[in-house]
């Protein structure tokens, strides 16, 4: 599937990434609203200060329409982990590999700026069955559950990947 991958942040996409993440059907109207804050925030204040990095995948043949995105950053307080804050792929794009490709983007990156490590939370409900098993996949290992934490009945399930021997080479541009 043929992309085009940005990392900096335009004004545009903070209305993209609501529309993105609204699509998939798995996010509440409260989650969508801070996938864009985290975008607000960064292009109000910038990467330094908001601690956000993002990595688009932008079809090459459609300007303005976004396939897929993660956001991820350093854990404020650590010396090198990071977090997966979020990554979302278009409803009809999952299962072809974008999702894998912006993962390992976003760990490429974030080897890059020092990590050793990364987490990612999702819930334990099992309409994230697929997400969880998605995280395994990638090599993430489960770490730790929060019951109940989200809402009765709605676990946080905490994943966490070593970094130390990733490599560094950048996703190739289809």
């Amino acid at each position: 599937m043929p992309v085009r991958w940005r990392y900096a942040l335009i004004p545009s996409d903070a209305a993209a990434v609501r529309e993105l993440v609204s699509t998939t059907g798995f996010f509440s109207p409260e989650e969508e609203d801070i996938a864009v804050e985290l975008v607000n925030e960064t292009l109000l204040n910038g990467h330094t200060v908001s601690g956000y990095e993002f990595v688009f995948a932008d079809d090459p043949g459609q300007p303005g329409r976004l396939l897929g995105y993660a956001c991820f950053g350093p854990i404020p307080g650590t010396v090198s982990s990071f977090d997966l804050y979020w990554i979302a792929v278009a409803p009809g794009l999952q299962g072809r590999g974008l999702g894998r490709d912006l993962i390992r983007e976003s760990e490429r990156l974030a080897v890059a700026m020092g990590a050793t490590r990364m987490f990612v939370d999702t819930s334990g409900r099992s309409q994230y069955q697929p997400t969880r098993a998605f995280y395994e996949r990638m090599g993430y290992r489960e770490e730790g559950r929060l019951v109940d934490f989200y809402a009765p009945g709605d676990d946080k399930v905490i994943y966490a990947r070593d970094l130390a021997n990733q490599p560094r080479s950048l996703v190739v541009e289809e």
